[in-house]
């Protein structure tokens, strides 16, 4: 199938070198056109502007940074929605509220387009080895067509209701993740003076009623950076800041306070002023400790 990806950020390259490497012809689009060299040189085409993108193509995947970078791929100058998209399948990937899908979809099925959004839980390697989770929201019959794209980046592909599901699940299964980030550098300052190795603390952690999957996915980056390291960035601090910001918002949306992820941004902004927004979100367990001096 001939796919066009928007937005090359990490997780962006990753998905469409995973779909060229699975045997699609891609079209791909960034703002900084640099980060397109990759895929052309795997054999991509480069396009100068999403609008054109999308006369090339039969389906687009669009994986963005936040609402306002939406609105400008779609909505601005030579932008998706200025195209022909009648018949097209668009895939929205991005974390974002709900109700900034919900409107895309209504503005893509205005024009004839078919609109599925499906945010991922994962990081690079996993979207690199098509290991993703899937969080589709739309039509039943629109995320049937999306399916067999979607399930070549998707260990597991769910589809959780209308459009607007997918943004509030994944908003859902992120809190956790983040929170248990502080909540683990907090435990780790607790014992760090009985001076126990990293590893092991990690993979003992990781074996207590306490210790979530991460631990088993992650372990060897936390205890690398409890360590005094800076393990590769895949999900950094600034984009995780970010999902925080955004899961705060869509919970005063629905009239509900969310305090343990309020608080956890506030450690996190504490973090982003000490220099710390370009590391990965692995490291976050040894901030808390750090600033204990």
């Amino acid at each position: 199938m001939r796919i066009g990806v928007v937005g090359l950020g990490r997780m962006g390259a990753a998905s469409a070198a995973r779909l060229q490497e699975v045997g699609h012809e891609l079209v791909v689009w960034n703002r900084s056109a640099d980060k397109t060299k990759p895929l052309v040189d795997a054999g991509a085409q480069a396009a100068a502007s999403p609008a054109e993108l999308a006369g090339k193509v039969d389906a687009i995947l669009s994986i963005l940074t936040d609402a306002n970078a939406i609105e400008t791929v779609y909505r601005g100058q030579g932008g998706l929605l200025s195209a022909e998209l009648r018949g097209k399948l668009i895939i929205e990937m991005s974390t974002v509220q709900p109700e900034t899908e919900v409107k895309l979809a209504d503005d893509v099925r205005r024009i004839g387009g078919a609109f599925v959004e499906c945010p991922v839980g994962g990081t690079v390697m996993p979207a690199r080895t098509g290991k993703l989770i899937g969080l589709a929201g739309g039509e039943a019959g629109d995320v049937a067509r999306a399916r067999p794209i979607l399930d070549q980046l998707c260990r597991r592909l769910e589809h959780v209701g209308p459009v607007g599901a997918g943004a509030s699940m994944k908003l859902a299964i992120n809190l956790p993740l983040l929170v248990f980030y502080q909540a683990l550098g907090e435990a780790v300052t607790l014992c760090r003076h009985l001076g126990h190795d990293p590893k092991w603390l990690m993979e003992f952690f990781a074996d207590t009623s306490g210790g979530p999957n991460i631990l088993k996915v992650r372990g060897p980056a936390i205890a690398e950076a409890l360590a005094g390291g800076n393990p590769a960035a895949a999900f950094d601090v600034e984009s995780i800041r970010k999902d925080l910001r955004t899961m705060v918002a869509e919970g005063k949306k629905l009239g509900a306070s969310l305090p343990l992820a309020e608080r956890t941004l506030a450690v996190y902004d504490e973090a982003s002023k000490d220099g710390w927004d370009s590391r990965d979100g692995a490291s976050l367990p040894a901030y808390w400790p750090s600033r204990q001096g």
